[in-house]
């Protein structure tokens, strides 16, 4: 085995290509007053926006779940803070034109007997259309058969895109 300059073995992991999944971020925060404008200040002046957000409430606790535009910096922000993570890989969908866009996507998912998991819409309008993050059983099988089907996947470069607007422009 050689690794000279003429072995042409790709070192990228799996992140470093145009992976189609987008990340959520899970943290947990005390169920307390100013919580989550603490999080939300941790991206102040990074250039880093929230694109979507979800939040489950409990007695003591709260799970905030979100995307932002740039998964990696904003990882490495909410690790330096000190807050515990889940990071999941999401599949982000650009709903289609005409009546009843979302019962399309649960179709396609349940003709493949895929089960979602959860649901949200994104903030942001990608390429100027609305766009829902869902987890599902069998992302790599869920990816797929949205494809077949025609649905455009949103992908984290979207996500951070220039034609990522939260006014539909």
């Amino acid at each position: 085995m050689s690794f000279g300059s003429e072995v042409n073995t790709p070192y990228e992991t799996m992140r470093g290509r145009e992976f189609p999944a987008i990340r959520q971020f899970t943290i947990f925060l005390e169920n307390r007053v100013g919580q989550l404008l603490e999080v939300v200040r941790r991206f102040e002046g990074t250039g880093i926006r929230i694109v979507a957000l979800s939040i489950n409430d409990a007695a003591e606790c709260a799970f905030v779940r979100f995307l932002i535009s740039d998964a990696d910096r904003g990882r490495e922000i909410l690790e330096r803070s000190g807050l515990a993570i889940i990071e999941t890989d999401l599949i982000g969908v650009e709903l289609p034109e005409g009546p009843q866009p979302l019962l399309r996507v649960c179709t396609a998912l349940l003709q493949a007997e895929l089960n979602i998991i959860q649901a949200y819409p994104l903030i942001v309008r990608p390429h100027g259309k609305p766009a829902v993050a869902i987890m599902v059983e069998g992302i790599d099988m869920a990816m797929k058969t949205l494809h077949e089907k025609g649905f455009r996947i949103i992908t984290e470069a979207d996500l951070d895109g220039d034609d990522a607007t939260g006014d539909g422009v």
